[in-house]
């Protein structure tokens, strides 16, 4: 497909962050934007790199009443040579189709979806920033644009890209965060749009996670929606536990988010000869492992903060300090081992890595 280029005029540029230690997560946007249409009769169409401007949908517009809208998160590193990389990202095309195909959307193929976010990065190459623990954040949704009130799967879509440079997406940074484990409130079931990164389910989440933060919790643990006892997934990652010497996650049921972090971490250690188990894991579970000193690690990852430890979980009145509260051994040599990948710093056994510009 065809991607028309429109350049924003320099005196519309914008000034570019002077400090790369403050740059936090999701404030600050590049120059330009990518954008792609679809309707039914004509498939997709109009592809364009444009400046980034505010979007232009009617007040009923499908999105704002019945959430048709997906998104994915990406990064963009730049080497400690100059090159730019990405990590893993035909996965997170795969995943935005699959959330499409689960809310009635039309799928992007794979190769305009890196095309158009290969041109867009190298056009916004500038803005990849070369501080230590940064990168340039990626953000591919996509968003029902039909005029109507009736509820149906809307005829029309619009496909976008914007990108930004970040920081830490955490305030701790790599330290040891606290969690609170929510029996009131729950993510999804199954059924449901868990597997799917929809807009939606992070509007569900949002009551919990101001209850967690009020107390001075970082993120919520989700339960499962049925018995309310085995651990799902983190706010915004996928969860952890090391269990004497066992490396267990939830299994991907339906109810949570396929990570691609999720996926490496796993990869990585089975690479290293760690056993690894995809299996339910109750918070009963969980608190005699504790109890009799085999809760020796938890940690989140995502393509946010990547591998996140965790120092305290709160559920029912209690808080559970884990390894002192301190960062655990795998948990660092995880982080520092796709940190590595993704900077090019490292040998990429499992091809992950993918160079775009040098």
């Amino acid at each position: 497909m065809k991607i028309k280029i429109v350049q924003a005029v320099p005196e519309k540029r914008k000034v570019k962050p002077a400090d790369e230690l403050k740059l936090g997560f999701g404030k600050i946007f590049t120059d330009h934007f990518f954008t792609m249409k679809y309707h039914a009769d004509r498939g997709w169409h109009d592809a364009m790199i444009e400046p980034y401007r505010p979007l232009a949908i009617a007040p009923t517009a499908m999105c704002l009443h019945y959430a048709q809208e997906i998104f994915e998160g990406m990064k963009a590193y730049r080497g400690k040579n100059g090159a730019i990389y990405l990590f893993r990202p035909r996965e997170n095309s795969r995943r935005f189709n699959m959330s499409a195909e689960r809310l009635c959307m039309p799928a992007v193929d794979e190769t305009v979806f890196m095309e158009a976010l290969t041109k867009l990065i190298i056009m916004e190459k500038d803005w990849v920033p070369r501080g230590e623990g940064t990168s340039l954040y990626i953000r591919p949704a996509m968003i029902a644009t039909e005029a109507a009130l009736g509820v149906h799967p809307s005829g029309e879509y619009l496909f976008f890209i914007v990108t930004g440079p970040v920081g830490a997406y955490y305030s701790e940074g790599f330290s040891p965060t606290k969690i609170f484990v929510s029996e009131d409130y729950v993510r999804s079931a199954r059924g449901g749009t868990g597997a799917c990164k929809a807009a939606g389910n992070y509007a569900a989440s949002l009551y919990a996670t101001k209850i967690a933060v009020g107390m001075g919790y970082t993120q919520v643990l989700w339960l499962d929606a049925v018995e309310r006892k085995y651990v799902e997934e983190v706010g915004t990652s996928n969860i952890f536990f090391v269990l004497g010497n066992e490396l267990i996650t939830p299994p991907l049921s339906g109810t949570i988010l396929p990570g691609i972090t999720r996926d490496s971490v796993i990869r990585l250690a089975k690479h290293w000869g760690i056993p690894v188990s995809e299996r339910p894991l109750s918070m009963d579970e969980i608190l005699e492992a504790d109890a009799r000193g085999m809760l020796k690690e938890a940690f989140a990852s995502g393509t946010a903060a990547i591998v996140s430890p965790i120092g305290q979980i709160y559920y029912r009145g209690r808080e559970h300090v884990i390894n002192d509260g301190r960062t655990g051994p795998l948990t660092e040599k995880l982080y520092k081992e796709i940190l590595q990948i993704q900077y090019g710093e490292k040998e990429d056994p499992f091809g992950w890595r993918v160079k775009i510009s040098d």
